[in-house]
């Protein structure tokens, strides 16, 4: 009987042990465990290929998820990491990492993080603060040229390529312009984000690599010069003065021959504008080479956090090569971060663009901006720097300030 009582002891005792993958995602009271990825909606495909993504992976883990969509997330993130209670999983905007990562509230990725090998490695730098890296991207865009091929043609000009400098673009706009039809040949934002691309493509920066200010020199300069020069001479300017809202409305509505947005546009423009004859090449290149922007999202995980290994799994879940390949083909936009998923990508705009006027060939303009792009971001409390730059910029579109004028301004609150 003792020898039998034992046995079925240790029976029960196998059995315990063999369920334990079985229950890695219940707590304490034996209930599943339930994190909240905290983030905002892009297009109803997107939407709809990410609640897919999670209830795949709530199949496969037992872990439930609860997607919460922000309609001003970081606001809403600001207001739960003050109260101590916010999602265990999030999006982080690349603006936003510093301030956040510094306030204590996102944890270390590093090796939390799986097959770092297949991002694009500029992604991952972007996601580097400090030298720690804190969350794997979810999707990025990068800016590029796009440019009317009727216009173009009508203007007699060839099309722009990848080896454009400035000199090309600035002839080309004032080939383009036409004064009496409301056409002008470059729509120029006057903001840092689209400022930003001409700055660093004339060697100049904002801080050097040690952090230190170093906006007031000669490159900044001349990329200023150069920027606000379309403006004064009316070959360029605001959406504004097309009667638009942004660059993609000016250029889609044919008031501008070009324009400078990111991969955004691409749906847009087909949506709404699908008899738009049109091309997508690298931005010029200036007197020290390449650059774009990229701007970029990633995962990340709260530091305060009763369910780290869960929120982790989930994050690799949906940037792994399937998550970078279910975002490749329901993007409105952005590209996915894993570079084996940029051909799926492209194929899939391949067959979203047919019949329409742009040759989805072209957007690989965008993939390649991925190897020299540029983050966007600047320190925290930084936010003040900004608006007055583009206040002063506005300013100088309007012939109201100048070039010095800028650095000044921006150097007060530096």
């Amino acid at each position: 009987m003792k020898f039998a009582r034992f046995l079925s002891l240790l029976l029960i005792a196998a059995l315990a042990f063999a369920s334990i993958g079985l229950v890695v995602a219940q707590d304490d009271e034996g209930e599943g465990v339930t994190i909240t990825l905290a983030g905002w909606s892009s297009s109803p495909a997107e939407d709809e290929a990410l609640q897919a993504a999670i209830d795949d992976f709530m199949a496969e883990t037992g872990i439930n998820v609860e997607w919460q969509i922000n309609t001003d997330h970081n606001v809403q993130m600001q207001t739960a990491f003050a109260s101590g209670d916010y999602p265990e999983v999030f999006y982080i905007d690349s603006s936003k990492l510093p301030e956040w990562a510094t306030a204590g509230v996102v944890a270390v990725g590093e090796d939390n993080i799986e097959d770092q090998e297949g991002f694009f490695p500029a992604l991952l730098d972007i996601f580097t603060f400090e030298g720690t890296l804190y969350c794997p991207p979810k999707d990025f865009s990068t800016m590029a040229l796009q440019y009317n091929k009727d216009l173009f043609d009508a203007a007699g000009l060839d099309y722009p390529t990848a080896d454009w400098t400035w000199d090309d673009l600035r002839a080309a706009a004032e080939a383009l312009t036409d004064e009496e039809a409301g056409i002008v040949g470059l729509v120029t934002p006057p903001e840092l984000p689209r400022f930003l691309p001409f700055l660093y493509q004339a060697g100049g920066a904002i801080f050097d690599e040690e952090g230190n200010y170093v906006f007031d020199s000669d490159e900044t300069r001349q990329a200023l010069e150069y920027y606000i020069s379309f403006a004064l001479d009316g070959i360029g300017g605001a959406p504004s003065v097309v009667d638009a809202g942004w660059g993609g409305e000016a250029f889609g509505t044919g008031r501008a021959a070009m324009a400078m947005e990111g991969n955004w546009v691409i749906k847009y423009l087909l949506d709404n504008f699908p008899d738009l004859n049109w091309g997508v090449t690298e931005l010029p290149q200036g007197p020290a080479g390449r650059a774009t922007m990229a701007f970029t999202v990633c995962y990340g995980v709260a530091a305060d956090n009763d369910h780290p290994e869960e929120s982790w799994a989930l994050v690799n879940y949906l940037t792994g090569e399937e998550g970078a390949r279910r975002v490749a083909e329901a993007s409105f936009g952005p590209m996915p971060a894993r570079t084996a998923a940029a051909e799926v990508y492209l194929d899939s705009w391949a067959e979203r663009a047919a019949g329409t006027g742009l040759d989805p060939a072209d957007l690989e303009a965008f993939v390649t901006g991925a190897d020299y792009g540029k983050p966007w971001v600047l320190p925290p409390g930084w936010s003040a720097w900004a608006d007055a730059f583009n206040a002063t910029l506005q300013r100088a579109f309007a012939g109201e300030a100048t070039v010095d004028d800028i650095i000044f301004e921006t150097s007060l609150v530096a």
